[in-house]
């Protein structure tokens, strides 16, 4: 690119000259690769690895030098020589012979300088500037990131650090690259190079160690190796990318999601500095955007735009809070400085007044936001108000249409045609009559009142004490409400913390869970969304929908809603819907316990947006085929069990109750262990606080049987101590008629055992283990989920592995090394795109055999490991491979067809190559029993014998031989058609055993002895290059008249000249008339072997097989035996195969070729490179 030019001191001292004339000079820089870099280049190497500068400096540029002058200046720089010597014959076409007629060098350089500044402006006017492009420093270092590694472009660098790679012990001191997909480290020292390449998919674990010879360092594990990196600048920074980079890559694995980069990152303020990458933007807002979304329960795609330090004023404490302001597309929420003091969520769609307050030194810079339900919130100490003002006006306006102007440019106010109505949408507190109930929809068959309320026992016993404290209960709610707010956008505090925990009201419970979950923002955003699912859904049968009925008579079945069709449809439509709407997780069981549960409490969609939320944003990867969350969630409990009860951890594990405990209390939110009154008070909890809930819990449950279950023997005793435990927990307040749990009716217990409150349970779990925070469980979770997944996909290995060794001869390590390939070879088309979706090719769903599946483009790219891949035909014969092993006509395989086809060429005798050949060319729709070769497959089949052999040290032996059984195949073929057409023609075959060459100009064989010759020829055409057979198609062996007659193939020898040629010139044929010069035959020869070939080509495409003389057949049987008549083709098909030296070969071109996708390896250097002096 063209530089504005730039005076240079030392212009030689670090560069050698490539090019010069009297008035510029091209040089390169010199490096640790130049053969002739001398002490130099290696100084120069060492610079760069510590000091970055190879980053900052392109490795060409062009000096501007005045003859008069020992000064000179940079006037252009480039990351290739192509690149720079574009610039330098620019500058020699227009530059040098004006330069040339100047006599002062002042006026010579003054001229200079403006035409590069011109060339520079017009440069950058069409090429445009992007507002939030990378740096000139950041491009540098991606183009040495992609140099230095072998990259493609489309892996994208992230960001790069100085760093020191402990290595034996020994630091060496280079730089880290963090790209989306790989963690590469490069160091020179002194002509000692390191290089080495990760993929994040494959890293185990990675986390932040502090020792006292390192106090600050990163340790990144794999199955095979540990790797230490020390000595960062910034090492926060550095480690939080990683492992949001090493989470995309977790859920690459998991569920096949692509990273796509968002081009729509928020605005910047016109004063911040744009010094970081556009990717690592990206990155950065992502993670603030999930952090943002977790905090106030928002839809999962929502983005947050920018957040402030501000006060938000209390009416109810009467004060300023300070907190933090943050703003997205459809939502406004503050967040108090001091935890749980105070959190607010505005939906944009509630607002209708947003204007600047007045403003003074008590309170500076203030901002008014009033809503629907008559709510105002003050917010203060705003650093950027009117950017603030005009980031929300913005969004106000993509909300609702705007509204006419009203000559107040610093308000905006809007009034969506209908507003929305917290009662019209949630269910109200107070009783209907029982008559104005209606049950189902009129429109659609779908629930419109809570079960609960319809099946709730009515009784004379139940104006007691009870119900007297639940009016209490309720009473408190509604005075909540006036003094802190009503609805979606009410003030959350500890008082709300507290009411939450001393439990909700029975009519108030469904309200309060769309509210906490934030359930409620997502219905509101999709009206009619879940009665088109279930329309859609209706009548449809998959594998979910079958595991649906079989489980719905075991959802709550001792509730009286659940033992009739009324509540089995409701719990039917709304699971149903949600397998259609997510079909990644489908159905899970312990779904259909959770969701009858909210079923009880809440309208049929609302239950539904509950499952939702549920299942997609508070509990993720739970509800799956593999329960990866709650795996996680396993490891995260035995390490929290593990710091707070350190007493009882070895007792726990050696038992086994920690997997029961995971599987059994966290996917069913303890439901299906606890009597069901006292269960839902923890779904209150949950709901309101999160998973941190369960954890406390479940810990309080353990602390609480200490004693007891260190006196057990086995996970039977431990588990039955714990059952009774869970069973005794009772919810004195509550109104319901007590339920038979089912768990108790299966424990025959002998003694009583005292009644636990589950509120005193509750508040005694907040007591102990209530320091246990959200954040802290997560960076436990991502810990652990790189184990628990790694883990996953080794368990699906060695299930594939066991299974295909039993149907293969190859050893463990092969199958092993195979499946690696296999895996990364759909690994690489997830990172860089390919054919098909990963979606359709990994789906976890499926048996271990079929997760992984390539396509047709990544199957060429495996090729290389069958023995008959080479030569120009070999992505041909790949095709035919691909089709012969893709059974089901999914154009996808599996690895059990990969290897099981692979198998086949590495240890099957001679008669199964020659079968699996054969099928390889018999046309789709035929089978190999009852069906024979015609004339166009004989052909395909002679040119993938050519090529096959054409890489082969034997090459000539093996055409001779090929030469003679085609010869003796193309007789048997004849003969046939006589016994099908007794009165057909002659045969055509001289007593010599030749075949003629018509004076229709066909073709004529002879082969004597054994010695296959051609004759007939000129000089002029025996000087001819040898063609590629592999380029004549079917239709070069077919006349012009388009049908192919055997005694035209095969002439009487009266016909013509006795003309020779070798039995490969049955890939040509001549016409019924005289051919042009287009169409002239010509003989092209290497050393002994002459192929007669058509000069041209009338197409690719493949006749109709109507056209073809269908009498002239051969059969597997006459193949196989004139292939035994040939000792050099009976060597070469039965000839042991080097399986070591092609796995080698095949991973050597994975790290060198121009895509990289091998799992861990040291990178070589490149071609005409001198080797590394030491290896990572």
């Amino acid at each position: 690119m063209w530089l504005n030019p730039a005076e240079v001191r030392l212009p030689c001292a670090l560069w050698a000259t490539e090019r010069a004339n009297p008035y510029f000079v091209l040089q390169k820089r010199r490096g640790p690769r130049d053969r002739d870099g001398g002490l130099a280049g290696l100084l120069i190497g060492t610079l760069d690895a510590v000091l970055a500068s190879g980053a900052r400096v392109a490795p060409y540029r062009i000096l501007y030098q005045s003859p008069d002058s020992l000064t000179c200046w940079t006037v252009a720089h480039g990351a290739s020589y192509g690149e720079i010597t574009k610039h330098w014959e620019w500058l020699e076409h227009n530059l040098l012979e004006t330069l040339s007629t100047f006599e002062n060098g002042r006026d010579m350089n003054t001229f200079v300088r403006v035409k590069i500044q011109g060339v520079l402006a017009e440069s950058s006017q069409n090429c445009g500037v992007r507002e939030d492009g990378d740096t000139d420093k950041f491009k540098e270092a991606t183009s040495q990131f992609h140099r230095l590694f072998d990259m493609p472009e489309e892996e994208k660098l992230v960001s790069y650090y100085s760093c020191s790679y402990w290595n034996s012990k020994v630091p060496r001191q280079g730089w880290l690259y963090l790209s989306i997909n790989h963690l590469c480290f490069y160091s020179f020292l002194l002509r000692k190079e390191d290089e080495m390449v990760i993929q994040w998919a494959d890293i185990t674990q990675l986390e932040r160690n502090a020792t006292v010879i390192l106090p600050d360092s990163i340790k990144v594990s794999t199955r095979a190796k540990e790797y230490i990196f020390s000595f960062f600048l910034n090492i926060n920074e550095t480690f939080k990318l990683m492992k949001q980079l090493a989470n995309i890559a977790m859920s690459q694995l998991l569920d096949n999601k692509t990273f796509e980069q968002d081009l729509s990152l928020p605005e910047l303020k016109s004063k911040m500095p744009k010094k970081v990458p556009a990717l690592k933007r990206d990155l950065d807002a992502r993670a603030k955007s999930e952090r943002y979304r977790s905090l106030f329960r928002l839809p999962k795609d929502e983005k947050l735009d920018g957040h402030t330090d501000c006060t938000l004023w209390t009416p109810f404490s009467k004060k300023h809070v300070v907190g933090q302001l943050f703003v997205s597309k459809n939502y406004i929420c503050f967040s108090s400085k001091e935890e749980a003091q105070c959190s607010l969520v505005i939906p944009l769609r509630e607002v209708t007044v947003v204007e600047k307050a007045d403003s003074s030194s008590v309170l500076p810079s203030p901002l008014s936001i009033s809503t629907k339900n008559r709510m105002t919130f003050l917010f203060a100490y705003l650093k950027d108000q009117d950017f603030l003002l005009r980031r929300i006006s913005g969004f106000l306006q993509e909300t609702f249409e705007p509204p006419p102007p009203n000559g107040r440019p610093q308000a905006v106010t809007c009034f969506p045609p209908q507003v929305y109505s917290w009662q019209s949408s949630l269910p109200s507190c107070s009783s209907e009559p029982e008559s104005e109930r209606h049950l189902y929809n009129t429109s659609m068959p779908t629930a419109v009142q809570p079960l609960m309320a319809v099946y709730r026992r009515r009784s004379p016993e139940e104006f007691s004490p009870k119900l007297a404290k639940e009016i209490l209960k309720e009473k408190a709610w509604r005075n909540h409400f006036a003094e802190y707010g009503h609805g979606v956008c009410m003030y959350r505090t500890e008082k709300t913390k507290e009411l939450v925990l001393k439990g909700i009201p029975d009519s108030m419970r469904g309200e309060l869970w769309l509210l906490f979950s934030g359930a409620i923002n997502e219905m509101a955003t999709h009206p009619g969304y879940y009665e088109e699912l279930v329309m859609k859904s209706m009548g449809r049968c998959s594998l979910a929908t079958e595991e649906i009925e079989r489980d719905l008579h075991r959802s709550l079945p001792e509730h009286p809603a659940f033992q009739n069709e009324m509540g089995m449809g409701a719990l039917r439509r709304v699971l149903t819907a949600y397998a259609f709407r997510n079909p990644s997780i489908g159905y899970c069981q312990a779904m259909n316990i959770v969701t009858s549960v909210m079923l009880l409490y809440a309208k049929e969609e609302e239950a539904f947006w509950l499952l939702v939320a549920l299942c997609e944003r508070m509990l993720p990867d739970y509800y799956n085929t593999r329960v990866v969350g709650a795996l996680v969630d396993q490891g995260v409990f035995e390490e929290l069990a593990r710091e707070h009860v350190p007493q009882l951890y070895d007792c726990m594990q050696d038992l086994g109750v920690i997997t029961t405990i995971s599987l059994s209390w966290f996917l069913t939110l303890f439901l299906s262990v606890m009597p069901f009154e006292s269960a839902v008070v923890v779904v209150d909890c949950f709901f309101y606080e999160g998973v941190k809930v369960i954890f406390q819990l479940a810990l309080s449950v353990v602390d609480a049987n200490v004693d007891k279950l260190l006196k057990c023997k086995d996970d039977g005793e431990a588990m039955t101590v714990l059952g009774r435990y869970l069973d005794s927990i009772c919810n004195r307040d509550s109104t319901l008629p007590p339920m038979p749990h089912l768990h108790s009716l299966l424990i025959d217990d002998k003694e009583s055992y005292p009644e636990v409150d589950i509120f005193k349970l509750v508040h005694s779990s907040y007591e102990k283990f209530g320091a246990i925070s959200a954040d802290t469980i997560e960076q436990m979770r991502f810990k652990l989920k790189l184990r628990v997944i790694q883990t996953i996909e080794d368990t699906t290995k060695r299930n594939v592995v066991r299974t295909v060794l039993n149907e293969t001869a190859f050893s463990t390590e092969q199958v092993e090394e195979l499946y690696g390939l296999f895996k990364a070879e759909h690994l690489t088309s997830c990172y860089w795109g390919g054919s098909s979706s990963p979606m359709e090719r990994h789906d976890p769903s499926l048996p271990y055999m079929d997760q992984y599946r390539i396509d047709l483009e990544q199957f060429k790219g495996l090729f290389s490991l069958f023995p008959w891949a080479g030569g120009d035909h070999s992505d041909t014969l790949a095709l035919r491979f691909f089709r012969h092993l893709d059974r089901n006509g999914d154009n996808l395989i599996n690895f059990r067809e990969f290897i099981i086809g692979l198998s086949v060429l590495c240890h099957g005798d001679l008669t199964d190559k020659l079968r699996l050949l054969y099928k390889l060319h018999v046309w789709p729709g035929n089978s190999l029993f009852g069906c024979v070769f015609h004339q166009a497959q004989f052909i395909e089949l002679c040119k993938t014998l050519y090529n096959m052999f054409s890489e082969d040290p034997r090459e000539q032996e093996l055409y001779h031989a090929a030469a003679t059984v085609t010869s003796l195949l193309l007789e048997m073929g004849e003969v046939g058609k006589l016994f099908c057409n007794p009165t057909g023609m002659n045969m055509g075959v001289t007593e010599e055993g030749s075949v003629g060459l018509g004076e229709q100009g066909f073709l004529r064989l002879q082969t004597n002895g054994g010695d296959t010759r051609a004759e007939g020829l000129t000089g002029e055409d025996k000087q001819q290059p040898f063609a590629a057979l592999e380029e004549v198609t079917l239709e070069d062996s077919l006349p012009l008249g388009g049908c192919l007659d055997s005694a035209e193939f095969f002439p009487d020898k009266g016909h013509g000249d006795d003309v020779s040629v070798s039995s490969y010139s049955v890939l040509s044929s001549g016409s019924h008339t005289e051919l042009d010069d287009r169409d002239r035959l010509r003989c092209e020869e290497i050393a002994e072997d002459t192929v007669l070939v058509r000069s041209s080509h009338f197409g690719d495409s493949l006749p109709n097989p109507d056209c073809l003389d269908k009498d002239w057949t051969i059969s597997f049987d006459q193949l196989l035996a004139s292939v035994l008549t040939e000792a050099a083709l009976v060597h070469y098909f039965e000839k042991p195969v080097d399986m070591a030296a092609r796995l080698a070969m095949a991973k050597g071109m994975r790290k060198l070729g121009s895509f990289l996708s091998s799992t861990e390896y040291e990178a070589a250097p490149p071609p005409g490179s001198p080797g590394l002096s030491e290896s990572t």
